[in-house]
């Protein structure tokens, strides 16, 4: 899925690899138990960047935009926009802020779904290539996948009903993807052998190519959207 033969390509996956590694070091924290729809019967536990993003998010609901703005910028949300604008459509973390100043929730909405998606995505490129080592034993790159669909359905649901209410079949894509890879990541029963963690790759690969898409896709606001007006 990467191009290999550039310079700014490589650099590009370093980029994507040290993102996707930070956001899974932010969700490494242990468990507590949760009606999850994916990779069985615990979640994580949320962090500064999924409370900061809910606080942001019921404020817009209540429409009090200026307490919303505040949250955003005073926040780690808008901090970790920062760390991962390298991967991020250009503009995201001015946009979502113009947004917010502006009163615009579908728009501040569709911004903070195409975050949350760029992390998601990003997580399963890692994943995808660190499941890709031939050196480490199935067990262990069993354990990473479970781990990566952990933290990339964290991000992911955050904003999963943004996504459906868009589009369904993105929606719908993603999730069946997850159902896929999750049948990878359980335990084998009765002391059966664990199944090829190179199964996990195309499911993984079918994510981020679908985030990839809806991102792509979503960047550029519809005409009816409100675009915030700058004073000349």
């Amino acid at each position: 899925m990467v191009d290999d033969r550039s310079a700014p390509r490589v650099t590009g996956r370093r980029l994507v690899a040290r993102a996707a590694l930070a956001a899974l070091a932010l969700l490494s924290a242990p468990s507590s138990p949760a009606s999850a729809h994916h990779v069985g019967a615990y979640v994580p536990k949320d962090n500064a960047v999924t409370t900061n993003f809910k606080e942001v998010k019921f404020s817009v609901q209540a429409k009090k935009y200026a307490v919303a703005l505040r949250l955003f910028d005073t926040g780690p949300l808008r901090a970790e926009m920062r760390a991962h604008a390298a991967t991020l459509p250009p503009g995201l973390e001015d946009n979502t802020r113009a947004a917010l100043a502006a009163g615009d929730g579908p728009e501040v909405e569709r911004r903070l779904m195409i975050f949350f998606a760029a992390l998601a995505r990003d997580l399963a490129l890692e994943a995808d290539r660190q499941l890709a080592r031939p050196d480490a034993p199935a067990e262990a790159r069993i354990a990473t996948g479970k781990k990566f669909l952990e933290a990339i359905w964290r991000y992911y649901n955050l904003v999963d009903f943004a996504v459906a209410t868009r589009d369904n079949k993105t929606s719908v894509a993603v999730r069946l993807a997850f159902d896929e890879a999750e049948t990878y990541v359980k335990p084998a029963a009765g002391g059966a052998a664990p199944s090829d963690p190179a199964g996990l790759r195309p499911p993984l690969q079918r994510i981020a190519r679908v985030l990839s898409t809806l991102i792509d896709a979503s960047s550029t606001p519809p005409s009816s959207s409100t675009t915030p007006r700058r004073n000349s």
